[in-house]
């Protein structure tokens, strides 16, 4: 490790410190139980507190990584970024009485939207974006110990727009939040702001599930009116959200069809 990376992942690891700190202060009432880590480095953030649950360690937990050898994203994707380049942490929380969990990837877009800057939407059903440039990325898993269903939600945002030495054709290109304002994301501060508001969100989610947030979501929806061309060979136009949090696709014979996350994925057909 180079001096200059050493001295990267030191100021990280004390900025997630930082955060920790704060967010305990402000979370500790909803979730008396919570704990929070701030890791230097770890395979992945998700993957720890899903080891944990199927243990049978269902505490409410926020870990936070400066570096992750194997973060994971959608469909067995990873997440690999340079010591302070990104802010990763996962959400782990027991949730019980639960209405569903259809939308919750929509909710926590909404929430994360709101945090970092207007510029930014959601694409459905998992990223954010700026643009046609992809900020972060959300990953949500669940598994379920009797009544209670243990949710870890995991969080890549790219704070540095990375450089990309051979970008893949077609690929989305990335941006970061230093792109979006004059002056330098500070990580504690979005560390803080997003994972505090993560956290109260999750307090209501259980009872209210998506509704309450569908307009909020509506309103930074990156797809709406826009073709779209989907893994599994259908194309349309993308025209909102269903209550229940599926896209809404308009096929070219007019009729709608819902399509679930699950199935498949979503690329504007300009891309």
């Amino acid at each position: 490790m180079s001096a200059h990376t050493f001295q990267a992942a030191e100021a990280a690891l004390r900025a997630l410190n930082t955060a920790a700190e704060n967010i305990w202060i402000d979370c500790h009432a909803h979730w008396p139980t919570l704990s929070i880590e701030a890791v230097p480095t770890i395979d992945s953030t998700n993957s720890a507190l899903m080891r944990r649950a199927r243990a049978g360690q269902l505490d409410p937990t926020v870990m936070m990584a400066v570096t992750q050898s194997a973060g994971k994203g959608r469909s067995g994707k990873h997440w690999i970024s340079p010591a302070g380049d990104s802010l990763s942490f996962s959400v782990g929380l027991p949730l019980t009485n639960v209405t569903g969990l259809a939308g919750l990837s929509l909710v926590v877009g909404a929430v994360l939207a709101e945090q970092l800057s207007p510029r930014v939407h959601i694409k459905w059903p998992n990223d954010l974006w700026v643009g046609q440039q992809k900020l972060a990325g959300i990953l949500v898993e669940i598994t379920s110990m009797g009544p209670t269903h243990y949710v870890v939600i995991g969080v890549g945002i790219n704070i540095k727009t990375p450089t990309l030495a051979s970008p893949a054709a077609n690929a989305m290109p990335p941006i970061g939040l230093d792109a979006l304002t004059d002056e330098a994301p500070v990580m504690s501060d979005v560390a803080h702001r997003c994972v505090t508001a993560l956290i109260q969100a999750m307090v209501d989610f259980p009872l209210a599930g998506f509704a309450p947030w569908s307009a909020r979501f509506a309103a930074r929806d990156a797809l709406a009116g826009v073709a779209v061309q989907l893994s599994d060979g259908q194309s349309g136009i993308a025209r909102g959200i269903s209550p229940q949090g599926a896209l809404r696709l308009e096929l070219a014979n007019g009729t709608m069809t819902d399509v679930i996350s699950q199935e498949v994925s979503v690329r504007p057909c300009a891309l």
